[in-house]
């Protein structure tokens, strides 16, 4: 490469970089939007929380095909995008496989990536086959039409166009190292166990014509990796980046155990203290402070946590699947209930961006804009949804906040609900008898 290739390929890794910083940030701008909760509890779980099933997908292989064949895509991408490093270094020096002088291991290196490069595709296209052709039925529901549908698809057609370049690149870089006496700066390095069968093609070729059709291949694999890196921002592929930290962050109590509201526990604990002053002055609210919200219905008043389960979703529909309620044919869909928070969510990050840092209330919310009651109240709290996630996504606890704003603070909850909770103030129990009648029923024959 020219001095000028250098200072191009330098130039892109500046904008490729530098565009994906900053949508980063956004992300960590919209995720800290989101109501403060302490997750920095026994760390040792919480360590082991994202080592099993992050790094180990422990609960991937629940479904076994699914499960091998993302394992081979995961460390595919990990592994062969070690040889990223080189392809930097490379550009910006002008070396050809730096990295050589590990001899043996680079050999083996090299040899694994490609390995794994073939391995990628046959998942790949079994991947793809699954959706399209077979149509699963969890990838073909009415939630994850449009946009959800096409990024999928989408993402695997980076796969196949990034593992064929890298074979081709890796092809014609072999076929310039086997010229008699040596070719400009192509160096004998590597061992190509697949693009050795690929290599042949170039065969009758002029050298010069192989250097062209190298240097094409190579812009080409390090334009597409950097393209793909900034479409993980607007895809569902951010669980690659996200899945850790969700899985670190992720609530360690046991399924079904939900939280109080400190609000309510304090005024539960006054009223069961014989002690406590009812008529005491409450100590002074903050001046221009909002009341606090019970439950949520915009995404302002869910946790950072659910707002972090939000990106990291993966789409992959394995919780709508398992969910009771969808099954029956209710409405609900936990999948749609976290594209729905990420969809708000990104829409309050947009408005902020063109409101120069500032949230301007757009008569807009998460509940009703986005999420219906009658997706809400059909949720059986099986927690079926949360136990199938494989990275730790809760759907159940937005689902449980956005009913408790419905029940708490619009008295909106559904006439059985509203009825039971009547019959508990005054009867002192679900049903609709009064005390003195409840044992009634033994004196029947």
């Amino acid at each position: 490469m020219s001095y000028l290739d250098n200072i191009l390929f330098a130039i892109l890794l500046v904008i490729g970089f530098g565009y994906f910083y900053n949508n980063i940030r956004k992300i960590i701008r919209n995720i800290n939007l989101g109501v403060a909760v302490d997750r920095k509890d026994n760390k040792k779980a919480r360590w082991n929380n994202m080592a099993m099933i992050a790094l180990g997908q422990s609960k991937m292989v629940k479904r076994p095909i699914a499960g091998a064949l993302h394992i081979i895509v995961y460390i595919g991408f990990v592994i062969i995008n070690i040889e990223l490093l080189e392809i930097i270094i490379d550009g910006l020096f002008g070396t050809h496989r730096v990295f050589a002088f590990l001899g043996p291991v680079y050999n083996v290196l090299i040899a694994s990536f490609e390995i794994l490069a073939v391995l990628v595709l046959v998942a790949v296209i079994a991947f793809w086959t699954r959706r399209n052709i077979i149509r699963l039925k969890r990838f073909a529901s009415s939630d994850l039409k449009g946009s959800p549908k096409n990024d999928a698809n989408y993402i695997l057609y980076f796969e196949v166009v990034l593992m064929t370049l890298f074979l081709l690149m890796n092809a014609t870089d072999l076929h310039l190292q086997n010229v008699p006496g040596g070719f400009s700066h192509f160096i004998k390095a590597g061992s190509f166990p697949i693009s050795q069968f690929i290599e042949p093609l170039f065969n009758g070729m002029s050298n010069e014509l192989v250097m062209l059709f190298t240097e094409i291949f190579w812009w080409l694999h390090i334009t597409g990796i950097l393209i793909f890196m900034n479409y993980l921002y607007f895809s569902k592929h951010l669980h690659i980046l996200l899945a850790f930290p969700n899985t670190y962050f992720a609530n360690l109590n046991p399924q079904g155990q939900f939280d109080n509201l400190e609000s309510v526990t304090k005024e539960v604990k006054m009223m069961m203290d014989p002690n406590a002053d009812p008529f005491a002055v409450a100590p002074p609210a903050a001046e221009n402070e909002a009341p606090s919200k019970f439950g949520a219905s915009d995404v302002q008043d869910l946790n950072w946590v659910q707002l972090l389960n939000a990106y990291t979703c993966t789409e992959c529909g394995r919780c709508t699947s398992s969910c009771p309620a969808n099954i029956t044919g209710k409405k609900l869909s936990p999948r749609k209930i976290m594209m729905d928070t990420r969809d708000r969510l990104e829409e309050v990050g947009r408005n902020i961006d063109a409101n120069k840092g500032v949230f301007i209330p757009d008569n807009k919310s998460l509940l009703n804009d986005y999420i219906t009651p009658e997706e809400l109240w059909a949720c059986t709290s099986c927690n079926a949804c949360v136990e199938e996630c494989p990275v730790s996504i809760s759907p159940l606890s937005i689902i449980m906040d956005m009913r408790r704003y419905l029940v708490m603070e619009q008295s909106a909850a559904p006439m059985p609900i509203n009825v039971m909770m009547t019959n508990i103030e005054n009867n002192g129990a679900p049903w609709q008898y009064n005390q003195q009648d409840r044992l009634n029923w033994k004196n029947e024959n």
